[in-house]
């Protein structure tokens, strides 16, 4: 069944489109039926994406990583949408003492939680078998981020003031 596309929300400036419905379980090798990828060229109809042929029936974080560098690569404007749940509130930043900016925070978190490796479940980080998850703890209670009113795109993880 091929979904249907309003044409009316076709965004001038782009020619490809890829949405990625993301899973964050197992490990980056981990095969995972809830990691989809869908793309539509231009004003086309979005398609589903089946992984690249391998033992696995599904998609790995790592193989969908490697396939969406590759399309980036390409010279092909690309607009690209994730189904993700990794925001931060402020507050992480604050308790941590964290720089606000992209590079310092993806370092930090990788270095703390390092799911990106091999065999490393969310679970192995939590229980403290890798990394070091419990030094970047958060509080339930924290706000998630948001776009605010007036949106600074200098700064994309911005957040009502608490």
């Amino acid at each position: 069944m091929k979904a249907k596309f309003d044409r009316q929300w076709h965004m001038v400036g782009f020619a490809r489109y890829i949405g990625i419905d993301y899973s964050g379980a197992g490990t980056p090798r981990t095969s995972l039926s809830g990691l989809r990828v869908y793309m539509a060229d231009g004003d086309g109809i979005p398609v589903e994406v089946l992984p690249p042929p391998s033992p696995r029936r599904y998609w790995t974080r790592r193989a969908v990583t490697e396939w969406l560098v590759d399309r980036l690569g390409e010279r092909t404007p690309t607009l690209v949408g994730i189904d993700h749940g990794f925001s931060f509130p402020l507050r992480y930043f604050e308790v941590h003492r964290l720089k606000r900016d992209w590079p310092s925070f993806l370092d930090d978190f990788q270095r703390h939680w390092p799911t990106d490796e091999g065999n490393t479940y969310v679970d192995f980080v939590r229980d403290g078998i890798r990394g070091d998850g419990v030094a970047r703890t958060g509080s339930s209670l924290w706000r998630r981020c948001r776009i605010p009113p007036r949106f600074d795109p200098g700064f994309p993880l911005r957040t009502d003031p608490a």
